[in-house]
């Protein structure tokens, strides 16, 4: 079984790295500035003690106020885990920083985020529909979408 990581002590690393990214952890769940995400990614995956290397998933979810962007990371190596969070602000054009060159495997997931729930991901190498076809008015996950 994967020994969830305490989200204090990575933010603790995290900080000592890159200084005033984290926002706030839960026992379970570190919230990251949206402009940090990034860096503070790329060190989760490259710091030997925390070797995040495989990305689970990724998901949004609309608070109406801002969108919260999910991260599931899994160290396979060290056997734990643990959960990233950002938000977004704005409803016109959400932009997030795409993680594709980080975890290849964001690249379908990132997609689906835009298709459904309209967050643009910045330097995606191919942004574009998965489930909707192209034309498609609208973000259906989208809590202020009317179909």
């Amino acid at each position: 079984m994967t020994v969830e990581l305490v989200a204090k002590d990575v933010a603790s690393l995290v900080n000592d790295h890159t200084p005033e990214a984290v926002v706030s952890c839960t026992e379970t769940d570190l919230l990251v500035k949206l402009d940090h995400l990034g860096p503070v990614a790329k060190f989760l995956k490259q710091e030997p003690s925390l070797d995040f290397s495989f990305l689970i998933g990724i998901t949004a979810v609309d608070y109406v106020e801002y969108f919260e962007l999910i991260y599931h990371l899994r160290s396979m190596k060290l056997n734990q885990s643990m959960v990233l969070k950002a938000r977004a602000f704005g409803r016109d054009e959400p932009v997030v920083p795409s993680l594709v060159e980080l975890w290849p495997g964001a690249d379908l997931q990132e997609r689906e985020i835009w298709d459904l729930m309209g967050i643009k991901f910045d330097a995606h190498p191919n942004l574009k529909r998965i489930l909707l076809w192209e034309g498609f008015s609208g973000h259906p996950l989208r809590k202020d979408y009317l179909g």
